[in-house]
């Protein structure tokens, strides 16, 4: 699976399909070229719930230019909102808004896209998902059902101690 292209998510299940289907039609990837987007989360992976949205990354050294940059490509979409956070020490630009029958969050931090921990995880939760087969899907799917994150659910299942986090990026090191 080619996570670094979007072009797979025109293989696989319905959602995915839709998924792929806005993002090329509002050209949102191309829109964010130059902050080499990346799509990361659960809709990738197949282990989303209807409510879960599609989270994409971006590099971005300055975070006020990337802000007015979604404000003025992003806010014309429903319920959007851009702020400001901070994840793991580094000041992060977070837009949210909606996009036909998708949340959509573009997340922007001033790290290489493929080396943000929401696409690590990503890669090392498919990796797992593919070593432990549809039963442990099903039971990660149920986790999230009953409230839990991601990244805790996987923690439970796979017995990892501490900060489940943290304790998933160390998991196939």
């Amino acid at each position: 699976m080619n996570f670094y292209n979007i072009a797979y998510l025109k293989h696989g299940n319905t959602r995915q399909k839709q998924a792929y289907a806005v993002l090329k039609h509002f050209q949102v990837f191309e829109i964010l070229r130059d902050y080499h987007p990346l799509l990361a989360g659960t809709i990738p992976i197949d282990i989303d719930l209807p409510e879960s949205d599609l989270d994409i990354i971006c590099e971005c050294s300055d975070s006020e230019a990337f802000t007015l940059f979604l404000e003025r490509n992003f806010e014309k979409y429903k319920d959007f909102n851009v702020r400001t956070s901070f994840y793991n020490g580094l000041e992060a630009i977070i837009a949210t808004f909606k996009m036909e029958n998708f949340n959509i969050e573009i997340f922007g931090q001033n790290i290489p896209t493929h080396e943000q921990n929401a696409f690590r995880h990503m890669l090392i939760e498919h990796q797992i998902l593919e070593e432990k087969g549809q039963a442990f899907k099903a039971k990660i799917r149920e986790l999230k059902k009953a409230g839990m994150k991601t990244e805790p659910a996987f923690a439970k299942l796979l017995n990892l101690k501490g900060n489940p986090y943290l304790a998933l990026l160390e998991y196939h090191s």
